[in-house]
């Protein structure tokens, strides 16, 4: 009996020494996974990245093929920028391929026709893109028809518009200073160095405030009590991000320095950071998409909510159109063909829900990066255009089906 007795204390005692090693395992597992899962979408980035990084042999992560990629693909991370606010409000616009088809002729017209200056062609064709997005507001707030009806006719009018401005014709050669939108960069502002200065020190204070912004966030965390990732992972994860920027800022400064799409998109990265994640306006997005009837009870004015995004997506829709226009020099009969479906792929590709009421800006970037990678990477390995917009259906497939199995997986638990 004596030895029956003595076991369970001794089995206490051991499990007593080994919980705590266990328990803080566990810990830093469980933060690891939740992270991954929270991540998942940049983790996706990354993989697409080595991917064809490797099927290319190395040609997709060259200075000059990593700073094309961002002027090639502006004009969609602008687009997809507006896209998901509209999508979390729990609409969808497939009209902004014609309307940046159709500023981009109007501003031809301002520039080159008209001959005015390049400043005032710019501004008065983003009034002309806010104005599309009063007239497009106004019948989906006011007058109540679904956003897909009226986006679909917006598609059909302006695009149709666009072929009578330019009557059937290209208008080219614009002003050098309206083509920087699209094609300028900002090198040799301090001389002429094998890597640029200015991109280099951007990089390094972009380096300096995260890693400040992410030490005060943890530690407000811990003063509060609340629950923090374990240093070590926080000190990976911040390693392996600061990695990436001090990869990109190199391969821009190696080519020709930061170009002037990356600035307009940085801009607008943290003003609609600002607007959706710490603004009235930005919460009233998300509880409309969330549960509109909710939120017309909890006194959310919608309709004026619902007015003010199609008119945001006007502009954008319009900023796209002139670096689209900018980049390649010439307003055609062609421009904005399937710009549409590439902003709302990025959306839900960046984790924006089918439903509304989630998504992120950052996500929708990502997601626009994502489509951008496959379009280099496949037409590098002179994959035909067939079988990329083939690829690109099935990347959108899965991601909308990875969503909707989150959501029942979340409705089971």
């Amino acid at each position: 009996m004596s030895d029956l007795e003595t076991k369970p204390t001794d089995n206490v005692a051991a499990g007593a020494l080994v919980n705590p090693t266990e328990n803080k395992f566990t810990s830093w597992l469980t933060h690891v996974l939740s992270d991954l899962g929270k991540n998942g979408i940049f983790i996706a980035l990354i993989a697409v990245v080595v991917l064809f990084s490797f099927l290319t042999d190395g040609i997709l992560l060259r200075p000059q093929n990593i700073s094309n990629l961002i002027v090639q693909n502006g004009y969609i991370l602008v687009l997809a920028i507006g896209m998901v606010m509209v999508i979390i409000a729990g609409h969808i616009d497939l009209s902004v391929g014609s309307v940046a088809a159709f500023v981009g002729a109007v501003s031809g017209v301002f520039a080159v026709n008209m001959g005015l200056p390049w400043w005032l062609s710019v501004i008065l064709s983003l009034a002309i893109g806010a104005a599309v997005g009063v007239w497009q507001g106004f019948w989906i707030a006011y007058v109540g028809i679904p956003a897909f009806i009226v986006t679909l006719a917006g598609m059909l009018i302006f695009r149709g518009l666009a072929l009578v401005v330019l009557g059937n014709a290209n208008i080219g050669s614009f002003p050098a200073e309206y083509r920087a939108l699209g094609n300028g960069f900002l090198d040799g502002v301090f001389g002429e160095f094998e890597l640029d200065p200015l991109t280099l020190g951007v990089a390094v204070i972009a380096i300096i405030a995260l890693v400040i912004s992410q030490v005060r966030t943890r530690s407000g965390r811990q003063k509060y009590g609340q629950d923090v990732e374990p240093i070590v992972w926080f000190t990976i994860k911040l390693v392996l991000i600061i990695a990436a920027i001090g990869f990109f800022a190199y391969a821009l400064a190696a080519y020709k320095g930061i170009p002037v799409t990356l600035i307009i998109l940085a801009v607008l990265v943290m003003i609609y950071g600002v607007i959706m994640n710490r603004s009235v306006f930005g919460r009233h997005i998300y509880a409309i998409g969330g549960n509109r009837h909710a939120a017309e009870l909890s006194g959310i004015k919608t309709r004026k909510v619902d007015f003010f995004l199609f008119v945001n997506m006007g502009i954008l829709a319009a900023l796209a159109g002139l670096i689209f226009t900018a980049r390649l020099n010439l307003a055609g009969p062609k421009a904005g063909d399937g710009f549409e479906l590439e902003a709302i792929s990025a959306a839900f590709i960046g984790g924006a829900a089918v439903q509304g009421g989630v998504g992120t800006i950052g996500g929708a970037i990502i997601g626009g990066l994502i489509i951008g990678v496959l379009n280099n990477g496949m037409s590098i390995m002179g994959i035909g255009i067939e079988w990329q917009q083939a690829v690109k259906g099935l990347v959108l497939l899965l991601a909308v089906a990875f969503d909707v199995y989150n959501k029942r997986r979340s409705g089971g638990r």
